[in-house]
Formats: structure tokens, C-alpha cells, sequence
């Protein structure tokens, strides 16, 4: 008799949403990750699109441990929001741009195994940002997908995202294209709306104290206006 394997079934096969590890190696790296992902979080609010930070890629249906957890990725053309990991042939989009915040340690896997991956997944953009530049100098360091292979991108700029990038210490600082105003990190974004309520506030105190002086007018007879008699002081008899 022939011994008959047991068929797994996609449902009985389990596929992690976490393994344990750091989310960064330093204050550096995670603040570049988390500042990244609510940057452009908030630029692609109102799109078909969602972005992730840290959670895993599976990108071969029935190989769970075949998978990846890039530091951010944008995904357009999916439902918004979050998920606890992503599935390639579940969402049907491959993600469009990924950034990896880069360290001396994790050079080799940065730049080799996860260039060459994205590079075969189709991946549109990658990025490679070094906060402490270990590695890369210019700290920032960008491949764009030209036919199937990464070519090093020039211009300082997104193309799927329509964003131009900036080094502003240990962070990337995105501007747009159109308007070419900076999209806020967090920080920028508490004192803007820290400055709109102060503006706001003064606004409604002046506006009360002249709707006061207003009404103080009217309820003296001096602050009335009196008619005009246009009087010519030469025809006074």
C-alpha cells in the first residue's frame, strides 16, 4: 500500500504577525520608522492606498516562513487601514514603495537580499535611509524600478508618491510636488494647531472687546452720531 501524504488546505496553514523581535535598533531608527508612517499615513488619508510599518510581507502563498518585514511600505489600489500582516495574493497588490531605515548591522540584508526581493516582486520604489549615515553617506539612497531591474534614482523624488525628499537631520522630509509645501511630521503638526487655537482665541477676544466697545456706544447718547447742519460760517448774520 502507498502511503498517501496529508493535503493541507490554506486555512491550516498559520502565517505570524510577529516573531518577537525589536521593531529598531536605536531611538534613531524608530523614530525615522514611526515618523515615516504617520507622514505619509496622513498624505494618503483620503486614497485607496495603506501604509504599513514593521509588519510582516508574506509573498509566497503556503510558505509562511517565507516573508519580510519592511520598516514602511505604500500600498495603493487596496482598502485603507491597518492589517496585522500582509498577504500578496490575498490583496492582489504588490506594495508600490518600501523604505528600509538602514544600519551599519543590517547593511547586507538592506542591500542585497531585500534590493534583490523587491526588485523581483515588482516593488516600484525602494528607499534606503541611514539616520546615523553608517553606511550611506548622503544618509539617503533610492532605487526605482526600470523594466525588471533597480536603477539608483537621481532627482530626490517619489514618483508613485509625487513627493520630493529632503535630508532635515535624522529624518526625511517629504514635500510635495504640486503646492511644493512640507508634509508635517507630528511634532509640526502640534505646534501648527497649537498656533491655529492661539490665533483662533485672539481672533475672539478682539472681536468680543469690539462688539463691547460697540454696545457701550450705543448706549450713550455722546457715541451717537449727530446730523450735520453744513453750516457756512460766511453767511452767519
Amino acid at each position: 500500500m502507498t502511503a498517501t501524504l496529508p493535503v493541507h488546505v490554506e486555512s491550516e496553514i498559520f502565517y505570524p504577525s510577529a516573531d518577537g523581535q525589536p521593531v529598531a535598533e536605536t531611538y534613531d531608527h524608530l523614530y525615522a520608522l514611526l515618523t515615516t508612517l504617520e507622514v505619509l499615513k496622513q498624505y494618503l488619508a483620503n486614497r485607496q492606498a495603506t501604509v504599513l510599518g514593521n509588519q510582516f510581507l508574506y509573498y509566497a502563498q503556503g510558505f509562511p516562513k517565507l516573508r519580510v518585514a519592511p520598516d514602511v511600505m505604500v500600498i495603493f489600489d487596496v482598502a485603507p487601514g491597518g492589517r496585522d500582516n500582509y498577504k500578496i495574493w490575498e490583496e492582489g497588490q504588490v506594495p508600490t514603495v518600501i523604505f528600509e531605515m538602514t544600519s551599519f548591522g543590517t547593511k547586507g540584508q538592506d542591500e542585497i537580499f531585500k534590493k534583490t526581493l523587491y526588485e523581483q516582486l515588482g516593488v516600484k520604489e525602494y528607499w534606503l535611509f541611514d539616520p546615523k549615515g553608517e553606511w550611506v553617506k548622503q544618509q539617503l539612497r533610492g532605487y526605482r524600478l526600470r523594466g525588471e531591474i533597480y536603477e539608483p534614482i537621481q532627482d530626490g523624488r517619489s514618483e508613485p508618491l509625487q513627493l520630493r525628499l529632503v535630508i532635515e537631520g535624522k529624518l526625511i522630509g517629504f514635500y510635495r510636488e504640486d503646492t511644493g509645501k512640507k508634509l508635517l511630521i507630528p511634532d509640526e503638526l502640534a505646534e501648527a494647531l497649537g498656533q491655529e487655537v492661539l490665533a483662533r482665541q485672539q481672533a475672539e477676544e478682539v472681536a468680543e472687546l469690539q462688539i463691547e466697545q460697540l454696545k457701550a456706544r450705543l448706549r450713550s447718547p455722546l457715541g451717537l452720531a449727530q446730523p450735520s447742519l453744513n453750516v457756512d460760517p460766511d453767511n452767519i448774520q
